[in-house]
């Protein structure tokens, strides 16, 4: 394999968009003279992850991390865009017969551990589910001691292979969840908010769990969450959205450290720090706009303090500024 071939990111997105038609029935649109609706979940967004690392997207409740996520692994059709794996273009051949091969390379783990397993499978059925579809198994002794291998790598029991999902905790469900997702051997794990249902005791345990597996096996990581403390404690990049688009993107340690699109600066600064013990805390201003009726130029244009005139009618592109991609005019014509 030549040089380039292994210096290429394993996941590469490209400009991926998905817009939803949430307008009313026909016949009421007629009625009340109305037009369609369409929502723009995600609009142009675009990065790259190098294997073995982890990409993280941050962003309030409703900019569009979890439709990133659902097209990424072909659950949604992207509306325009592309999202390439080791270099093949993932929606084109997951239509066709070789797409299953493609599958198993890519796997997801829930937000809700509750929700995502079968409440009427014991834990055996759940986690061979994968390993019998793909055909990775044969053979009913094999396919058990096959499951207890997968259940000691998260830390259970092979034992637990005959309980059902309510016998356990949240934590211990969603581990459950990562064995089934580890079962295919992939290489990308899309992880959507896969801590946000636990407690914080148990959210240490299971991304301590998940940094651990990605040693061991070389994993890919897309990590999406609200929680910023998390974010610093798993991923290599980080990228915040807003209102389906990208608008800074930078390595953990220069986001962190110094951020530079006023929206991020907010969410950092609304994170409680110990040393500032009784100080007052800045709360992200204002509201997320209606994403049915975004904002002319700059979505974030009515939240922002460094806001001009350009902000309110030219949305600025994701560029390269000092090291970091932004897509803010104030941080382009160095007013911050």
């Amino acid at each position: 394999m030549s040089a380039p071939t292994t210096d290429a990111p394993l996941v590469r997105a490209t400009d991926l968009a998905k817009t939803f038609d949430v307008s009313a029935p026909w016949l009421n649109r007629v009625l009340e003279r109305r037009p369609r609706q369409l929502l723009h979940a995600v609009d142009g967004v675009g990065f790259e992850i190098r294997r073995g690392q982890t990409l993280a997207l941050v962003g309030e409740s409703g900019c569009g991390k979890s439709t990133v996520a659902r097209l990424l692994v072909g659950l949604y059709e992207p509306s325009r865009g592309d999202f390439r794996f080791d270099g093949q273009d993932t929606h084109a051949a997951f239509r066709t017969p070789q797409g299953r091969q493609l599958r198993r390379r890519i796997q997801m783990i829930f937000q809700d551990p509750y929700a995502s397993l079968n409440p009427r499978w014991r834990v055996q059925d759940i986690v061979a589910e994968p390993l019998i579809e793909h055909g990775l198994v044969s053979g009913a002794a094999v396919l058990r001691e096959r499951v207890g291998e997968l259940l000691q790598s998260v830390g259970l029991s092979p034992q637990d292979a005959v309980r059902y999902p309510h016998q356990f905790s949240g934590g211990q469900r969603q581990r459950i969840s990562i064995a089934r997702a580890l079962a295919t051997h992939p290489e990308f794990l899309v992880c959507d908010e896969p801590t946000s249902a636990l407690d914080v005791s148990v959210q240490a345990q299971v991304l301590n769990l998940m940094k651990d597996l990605q040693r061991q096996q070389g994993l890919t990581y897309l990590f999406i969450s609200h929680n910023l403390a998390v974010v610093r404690h798993v991923s290599d990049q980080v990228g915040v959205m807003y209102l389906g688009r990208l608008v800074e993107l930078a390595d953990k340690h220069t986001l962190f450290d110094a951020p530079r699109h006023p929206y991020t600066r907010m969410l950092l600064d609304a994170i409680p720090k110990i040393h500032d013990t009784g100080k007052a805390r800045t709360p992200v201003q204002g509201e997320v706009p209606n994403p049915l009726e975004p904002p002319t130029g700059c979505a974030f244009n009515p939240r922002c303090p460094h806001a001009s005139e350009r902000c309110r009618v030219e949305r600025p592109v994701l560029q390269a500024v000092g090291g970091v991609r932004v897509a803010c005019h104030a941080v382009e014509e160095g007013r911050i």
